[in-house]
């Protein structure tokens, strides 16, 4: 079985969106499409009804080809452990409540022992000073958390000078 990958909502998001003026975020979505055409095929991708949620939000004609992309991807179920989860991540103040779909997230990949969680959110998943806490807080809790990483993190040995 090919490794597991859950997509936070960004990763939809900069695969459909139009070409910013921002050359940071026009990088990420150039790397987003690279990984999208050239790597995606070697993993399961999965989804959550976090994810859902928020694609659905926003631009109606941009939410709809957020959705069309994740169309046929498995969705993750929710459960009390998810939440529960997540309240935990929350209550060690390590993601504040403001961002609790953030630790949803991770919970929801957490939970399902997915491989990795691919994200442009770096403010509060994909950090790595973050991710160390949550890591030991969840390891406390019986549960390994998915490698999160960024797509250009995870393109193997794929050539990126196209």
């Amino acid at each position: 079985m090919p490794p597991t990958v859950y997509l936070e909502t960004t990763i939809p998001s900069y695969l459909t969106a139009w070409k910013s003026k921002d050359i940071i975020i026009a990088g990420k979505q150039e790397v987003t499409r690279i990984w999208w055409n050239e790597r995606r095929d070697n993993f399961s991708l999965y989804v959550s009804p976090y994810v859902l949620d928020e694609m659905s939000h926003g631009d109606p004609e941009a939410a709809q080809k957020r959705m069309e992309i994740i169309q046929n991807m498995p969705v993750l179920a929710v459960d009390e452990e998810v939440a529960s989860l997540a309240e935990i991540i929350i209550k060690d103040t390590i993601i504040p409540e403001k961002a609790s779909t953030d630790a949803l997230h991770i919970a929801v990949a957490t939970r399902h022992g997915i491989d990795f969680l691919l994200t442009w959110n770096c403010t509060h998943i994909a950090n790595a000073e973050l991710m160390r806490m949550v890591e030991r807080v969840m390891e406390n809790h019986g549960f390994e958390i998915p490698v999160i990483c960024t797509p250009d993190e995870l393109m193997g040995g794929v050539e990126n000078d196209k």
